[in-house]
């Protein structure tokens, strides 16, 4: 019996590719192309469960066969077509034109459903459920099994926040193969045998990753289930509404399923040039907090009797405007922004900075940051987008160097990019940091097992000397360089600003060896706070405040009289609070910013209760709303539209999910406000802030040069002290990660981290607890190893029992005593201290 066609298409097959027939169709193919998706090419679906295009072939449901001939021979039985790659003069003959491959395919599926409950009823999948489509579209109309279908006890926590049903599993390993390939996370994985065999974890080894709510959204049958969603709402009850995530500058794509005025679920968007189908358990199961009891939904103003008390929006407005009038001509007005901010939002805090309260003293960086930092940013960062570095060129670069960035807990998509990039095509990811971490390790092999090229990938620096270890990188790394020239990337994170002369040995090793630079923001809203010149050196589309022309353009874009902007840069974010402080400013207008994520949480909390005259735009309440004269609640991203910059300077659009009826957006509340103050700002809306900011463009001037070189920092630890390495965990005491039991519940341990000499000098012992202290206060949490260097201590900064910043007062670089506490690991309270 032969299969092939009587007539053959005479063109050449162009280079690189084979031609073949698919149901009388000839199709040229890239060589090398899996059958499955030709077909698709093509429009001819064939069904399947194991198959995902992101994921290695697997060929474990073998619900996609179809019959095959090779050479003029038929192939003895169907073909799994997620496995078999095209070969030229390959004639194949699926469901549609071949009986065989129908029957096989109704086999399958009726072998599948011998042991499947039929509870599609009650089944989170049941209406979006591929098993479900296909029994109806590939299936047989009755069933010969008669007997007890099999049965376990459910559901079966592989997390706090992952259960599963395993009678509904069909064993398409996609959850396994995902964990292993994807995220580098194996603790999910096959048992048993034959007939036995089911999905499950190690008892010792719970599936504790940033990545797990995925294996969810890809699973094809509602085994894997959400804590959060399971038995809430069914498919065809939710409204869909395309979104962005909000939570770090990864820029996922993002999908708000809602019912009834409330976000049921979220899942992650279909980007191929940004998060391709993936997001973080953050931004999938962190949205509880629009629902918060802490959401402000009123304006309040503090009375006589000094309580805060709600009020209509026209009197808290008019207050606000009375303040802050008054302040202008008596003492001045810092503006804080903080990091949450859309692009329009942001625009909204610069423009209102510069025609409403007449000042450059305007600084969305709500944490440790540094002048240096300003300086990189407006030489490497402004003005730059996807053109010259994205996720493609990230993901085809030979090489990339993480620099004061941990790319797991800061960017996780970056991080499963790398991880591809590194399993896919061999990509060398160095690290310079402290110690071999879980991103050190998955970027280095395709397990997460640690190994000899983890450890290779790991350049170890002592905290506080990451620039001098940088800029001897030609000496003590050679391979670095080397494999940097030519197309390399380097990757900066925010934390760079807490070591002195980082950003400018990143500069110089650009320039020396051609590799391209990004830097890496935590939040969402910094890189487009950053284009939008909510910054005191920088006003919108990266204009430097000490060039004349550019100020001139802006005043003449903005219908203000010359001069109006002033030329002198304003003040940072520390200064601003610490002019407050002392009486040099008169008020202060207050974003979303949280003083407990500065560099000096109590001086922040002294300066607000200080300030003259506070006016807090928030979302939550909050240390600033307690001190607050003016309270102004705006909307959170499901309540409003907007955009955000992703690192890349990708612009991320999203558009309302719930009713905004009765919330404003920042951009509204200023405009507002500003005319309150007899200015406009002409923000009314989103769209009009977007289009004002769109008509102003990018500065078109010389850029400012880059920062110059700072002396590099050192410590050195005396008998019973360490250098601290601190950096923030993904799953931490985020705000906007509230009311999220199930998400809390895999977050990394807070853990003193020390190597095995420290722990000899110190006298600390491993699985017991340890205390670390300063003149401020002490942390006190179990003792876990590290490869870090001799005398060094590494804790989380804000994590259960280790806020670092609240409970020490010091940050990354900076010497800390260290000592064991006695008695096994106990519970830590919100300081570190043992209860």
């Amino acid at each position: 019996m032969s299969l092939s066609p009587e007539k053959t298409d005479a063109r050449p097959v162009p280079e690189g590719y084979v031609r073949l027939t698919i149901d009388g169709l000839e199709v040229d193919a890239p060589k090398g192309e899996i059958l499955i998706r030709t077909c698709e090419r093509l429009g001819i679906i064939v069904p399947r469960f194991c198959d995902h295009p992101l994921l290695d072939p697997a060929g474990a449901c073998r619900q996609c066969l179809v019959e095959v001939e090779m050479g003029g021979r038929l192939m003895p039985k169907p073909q799994a077509s997620c496995t078999m790659t095209v070969a030229d003069g390959m004639v194949v003959k699926t469901q549609h034109t071949s009986p065989v491959a129908d029957k096989a395919q109704q086999g399958v599926m009726e072998m599948l459903l011998i042991n499947h409950p039929l509870d599609c009823p009650i089944c989170d999948k049941g209406g979006e459920c591929p098993l479900q489509n296909q029994a109806m579209s590939n299936g047989r109309t009755d069933s010969r099994f008669v007997d007890p279908k099999r049965t376990f006890p459910k559901p079966l926590p592989i997390s706090t926040q992952v259960l599963l049903d395993r009678e509904r599993c069909i064993l398409c390993q996609r959850c396994t193969r995902f964990s292993e390939q994807i995220a580098g996370d194996p603790f999910i994985d096959l048992l048993e045998r034959g007939a036995d065999q089911q999905i499950g974890v190690a008892a010792d080894k719970p599936f504790q990753s940033y990545f797990s709510g995925n294996t969810i959204q890809i699973c094809p049958v509602g085994a894997l289930t959400s804590a959060a969603y399971r038995f809430r709402a069914r498919p065809f009850d939710l409204v869909s509404t395309p979104g962005v995530c909000e939570h770090c500058a990864s820029g996922c794509e993002q999908r708000n399923d809602t019912r009834r005025g409330t976000v049921m679920r979220r899942l992650a968007g279909n980007d191929p040039e940004v998060n391709e189908e993936w997001t973080c358990d953050k931004g999938r199961f962190a949205f509880r907090y629009l629902t918060s009891k802490e959401r402000i939904v009123r304006p309040m103003v503090r009375g006589a009797d000094g309580r805060l008390a709600e009020t209509s929006w026209t009197n808290g407005l008019r207050v606000a405007a009375e303040g802050l009038l008054a302040a202008r001509s008596s003492g001045g007005i810092g503006v804080l922004p903080g990091g949450r901010l859309t692009v329009e939002d942001a625009y909204a805090y610069a423009k209102f900075a510069r025609v409403a309260a007449h000042t450059n003293d305007i600084d969305f960086r709500a944490r440790p940051h540094s002048g240096e930092e300003l300086d990189f940013l407006a030489a490497h960062v402004v003005g730059t987008g996807p053109e010259i570095l994205d996720y493609t060129r990230l993901e085809a670069a030979p090489a990339v160097l993480c620099v004061a960035f941990e790319p797991e807990e800061e960017s996780p998509i970056v991080f499963l990019r790398l991880r591809k990039a590194a399993r896919k095509h061999g990509q060398k990811v160095f690290h310079l940091g402290q110690w071999t971490t879980p991103a050190v390790r998955r970027t280095a092999t395709s397990t997460g097992v640690a190994s000899p090229a983890a450890r290779d990938n790991l350049i170890r620096a002592v905290p506080g000397a990451e620039a001098a270890v940088l800029a001897e990188l030609a000496e003590t790394a050679p391979h670095v360089i080397e494999a940097l020239t030519g197309g390399g990337v380097i990757l900066v994170g925010e934390r760079a600003a807490e070591v002195p002369g980082l950003y400018s040995a990143v500069a110089a090793l650009a320039q020396r060896t051609g590799a391209a630079v990004g830097w890496v923001p935590r939040r969402a809203g910094d890189r487009g706070a950053l284009e939008a010149g909510a910054v005191p050196t920088l006003l919108p589309g990266g204009r430097p405040v000490t060039d004349a022309a550019a100020r001139a353009e802006i005043e003449r874009a903005w219908g203000l009289a010359a001069g109006t902007i002033p030329a002198t840069p304003g003040r940072d974010t520390d200064d601003i609070l610490g002019a407050a402080a002392m009486g040099e400013l008169a008020a202060l207008v207050v974003g979303g910013v949280d003083p407990d994520d500065l560099a000096d949480p109590a001086a922040a909390r002294s300066a607000l209760r200080e300030a003259g005259f506070l006016v807090s735009i928030e979302l939550h309440a909050s240390a600033v709303t307690e001190v607050a004269d003016v309270v102004l609640p705006v909307a959170p991203d499901a309540q409003r539209a907007g955009s955000y910059l992703n690192w890349e300077g990708r612009r991320r659009e999203f558009g309302v999910a719930l009713d905004a009826s009765g919330v404003l957006p920042d951009c509204r509340v200023l405009d507002t406000l500003a005319v309150e103050m007899d200015v406009d700002l002409f923000t009314q809306t989103p769209a009009a802030a977007a289009g004002d900011l769109a008509r102003l463009g990018r500065f078109a001037g010389t850029a400012p040069p880059g920062p110059a070189a700072q002396p590099a920092r050192t410590r050195t630890p005396a008998y019973g002290q360490a250098v601290l390495a601190t950096w923030r965990q993904l799953v931490d005491e985020s705000s906007l990660a509230i009311d999220e039991p199930a998400l809390a519940g895999t977050a990394r341990p807070a853990q003193v981290r020390v190597n095995a000499a420290t722990a000899e000098r110190l006298g600390l012992t491993e699985g017991l607890l340890a205390t670390v202290r300063t003149e401020r206060g002490s942390i006190t949490l179990p003792v876990a190893a590290a490869d870090l260097p001799d005398g060094v201590v590494w804790l989380p900064a804000n994590s259960a029992g280790s806020r670092v910043r609240v409970a020490l007062g010091v940050g990354h670089g900076e010497l800390v005593g260290v000592s064991a506490a006695g008695g096994a690991a106990g519970a830590a309270d919100g300081n570190g201290d043992t209860a």
